[in-house]
Parts: C-alpha cells; structure tokens; sequence
C-alpha cells in the first residue's frame, strides 16, 4: 500500500545551480528507486538557515511530494545520509483526509 509523503531537505549553497538540479534528480530517482512514485518537486530557493549546520549559514531548500511503501522510507532516509550535498533532511508522512 502506498502513502503519501513528503521531504524537505537542505542542499549545500557552496553547489552552483546545475549542480543543485542534479541533486534534486538524484534524489527524485532514488525515491524511485525504491518503489516510490514522485509527485512534485518544489525548488524553494536558497535560505539562511536558525543555526549553522555543517559550517553553513544557507542553505537550497528543495520540497518534495511522493508516494512511497512505508517499509521503504527508512532506506530513503539512509540514501539521504550518504549523500554528501545534503546537509539536512526531513520526511513526513501527510495525512490521508
């Protein structure tokens, strides 16, 4: 059974743009990967981040709406963690109302 989930996560600001789309496809194709289906991917622009995380002040905040198994969101989240151009991550489940 698939549900909807959606991730926030922060890519490093040190990446020009090209490389920040390449990051985004990355991880749109390792949601896929996994079984899951993407449904958008939002590009929220480069941000100053509450705290330094990783020696950065920013950050390149992407969005993303999908459809996963919940058996495979904890490998997405360790996909997350080896990705070096990633500082930050979050995955929620939304509600299904």
């Amino acid at each position: 059974m698939l549900r909807n989930y959606e991730t926030m996560y922060i890519i490093k600001p040190t990446l020009d743009e090209d490389a920040i789309d390449a990051v985004a496809k990355k991880v749109d194709d390792q949601i896929a990967g996994i079984g899951g289906s993407v449904e958008k991917t939002e590009k929220r622009g480069r941000k100053r981040l509450a705290y330094e995380v990783k020696d950065f002040k920013d950050g390149f905040y992407v969005l993303t709406s999908f459809k996963s198994d919940p058996a495979q969101i904890r490998e997405l989240e360790r996909l997350f963690k080896l990705n070096d151009d990633v500082i930050r991550h979050l995955v929620i489940r939304q509600d299904e109302a």
